[in-house]
């Protein structure tokens, strides 16, 4: 949690809310309903105070959030993925972005023998071999101390991946010449591009425990090897050399002088992970999903139509209007379930009772709505009540769609410009010569030309007598004609 001051203090007490708004999208989109719930609770228990922490608001002199200088920094910069703004290391130059362990007041920045470290990393154009990816291609620091020497004359304190993007290791050295490397905790990885993760390593004389997305996978013997005081700066995503660079992005880094416990650190990810999932550009955090739709084949199919993921509940009060573009959500409820997912109970009121109205789901709003994440959740009639399951924790909004089809494309004003992002005036967007409930139907992209694009289209080879002799891209496979060009038989 980022304070005013941008320093992190956490306590175990805290507090969860679900908003929920509903919207008439017609001609002119209108709020209709607001609810905040609160949920979860609270529950007592220690509070920490920051050593120190870095939010990467300052993206000129890349100071902490206590106001530090870094001692050095080169090649850095930012992104608006993450929680606002984030750090960025990631570049075929050397990069690094170094602080003091102990200030010249007597400030300490990071207790390298009795502690904690916490951060947000995404991997930047990488992704696990464990996910399909090629990983790193080389080592690379999350957040280290010293520097790794072959016969450990310096000292390392090292948080940090293998070239593959598959493990995460803890490992320290201390200056006594041993050449040892001691190793106390490593855990398996899958990780892929910009989709954030909460690391939390926590370590002391007794024990060491790393955790990842709230969660313990764990634990070590405590530390008793780390770098002496001959060793005074850390770096965030690379090694002081800049050369072994995480090739990610960081947020939120936060460092503490006490083992944080489980129960702080699953909170912690608990409550943080919503600013990641409500921030619109980082599409790979999204994990609202559209709902299967039943769609017809006509030559104006209905492409939106069914149930989705709406469970209805059975019928309202009638409260109906001749004016189908006037409509709104009211009656919500939500109510968390037993895996931490949210229920969401609503009402659709107004309307027409001879119309439908799609339901849409996002974690942000954004101004103009189309320009933020949506997602088709169903359909539903006016005077139902309606559930929607499984909604992720966090805050959700609900918009309403009106059946309003300007182009008469067979998709509906509304889910073209929330959800595919066509022109609700033009039926055939992309100018391919299809049209957009055909894209929407067959799963392409409405606002790319498929003429242009080799693995969405079919090509055909033939003599110049005109025989077709082979078919490849999309639709592949094998052609055989008699002497005189006929085709006999085509195998796909």
């Amino acid at each position: 949690m980022k304070t005013r001051d941008g320093k992190h203090c956490f306590s175990e007490k805290f507090s969860r809310a679900i908003i929920v708004a509903g919207f008439l999208f017609g001609l002119l989109p209108t709020v209709k309903a607001v609810v905040i719930i609160p949920g979860f609770g609270t529950n007592s228990g220690p509070i920490y105070t920051t050593l120190d922490s870095w939010s990467f608001h300052d993206q000129t002199n890349w100071t902490s959030d206590l106001g530090y200088n870094p001692v050095s920094f080169s090649n850095l910069s930012s992104s608006v993925l993450g929680n606002g703004s984030s750090l960025v290391v990631d570049t075929n130059l050397p990069a690094w972005l170094q602080f003091n362990i102990v200030e010249s007041s007597g400030a300490t920045n990071f207790s390298p023998n009795f502690g904690s470290v916490v951060f947000w990393v995404a991997p930047g154009d990488w992704t696990s071999s464990s996910a399909g990816g090629a990983g790193l291609g080389g080592y690379g620091r999350l957040f280290e101390a010293g520097t790794y020497t072959t016969n450990s004359s310096i000292g390392l304190w090292s948080l940090y991946l293998d070239p593959a993007g598959d493990n995460l290791y803890f490992s320290t050295q201390t200056n006594d010449l041993s050449g040892t490397l001691t190793t106390y905790l490593t855990a398996p990885i899958s990780w892929t591009t910009h989709y954030f993760h909460f690391v939390a390593l926590s370590y002391s004389p007794t024990n060491t425990s790393l955790y990842l997305d709230g969660t313990l996978v764990t634990n070590g013997p405590g530390l008793t090897v780390y770098p002496g005081p001959n060793v005074t700066t850390f770096c965030i995503g690379s090694d002081n050399t800049g050369v072994y660079q995480a090739q990610g992005l960081f947020d939120s880094v936060a460092t503490y002088s006490a083992p944080l416990d489980a129960s702080t650190i699953q909170q912690m990810f608990t409550w943080e992970y919503n600013y990641y999932t409500i921030n619109p550009v980082n599409k790979a955090m999204f994990n609202l999903t559209s709902a299967p739709s039943s769609p017809g084949t006509g030559s104006s199919p209905n492409v939106i139509t069914g149930m989705g993921n709406l469970q209805s509940l059975g019928a309202t009060a009638i409260i109906t209007n001749a004016n189908p573009n006037i409509v709104w959500i009211t009656n919500v409820t939500a109510s968390a379930a037993a895996d931490g997912t949210m229920t969401i109970n609503f009402s659709i009121e107004g309307g027409s009772t001879n119309s439908n109205y799609d339901v849409f789901a996002g974690t942000a709003l954004i101004s103009p709505l189309g320009n933020g994440y949506w997602t088709w959740q169903g359909q539903g009639a006016p005077c139902q009540k309606y559930a929607l399951s499984e909604m992720p924790q966090g805050t959700i909004f609900l918009v309403l769609g009106t059946p309003q089809d300007s182009d008469s494309d067979g998709v509906t004003d509304a889910y073209e410009l929330l959800v595919s992002k066509t022109n609700p005036n033009i039926a055939n967007s992309n100018l391919d010569g299809l049209s957009d409930a055909w894209e929407a139907l067959l799963g392409l992209t409405g606002t790319t030309s498929n003429f242009t694009s080799a693995s969405q289209r079919s090509n055909y080879g033939f003599t110049f007598a005109d025989w077709l002799n082979a078919v490849s891209g999309v639709k592949t496979g094998s052609v055989d004609a008699d002497n005189e060009g006929n085709i006999r038989t085509v195998s796909q």
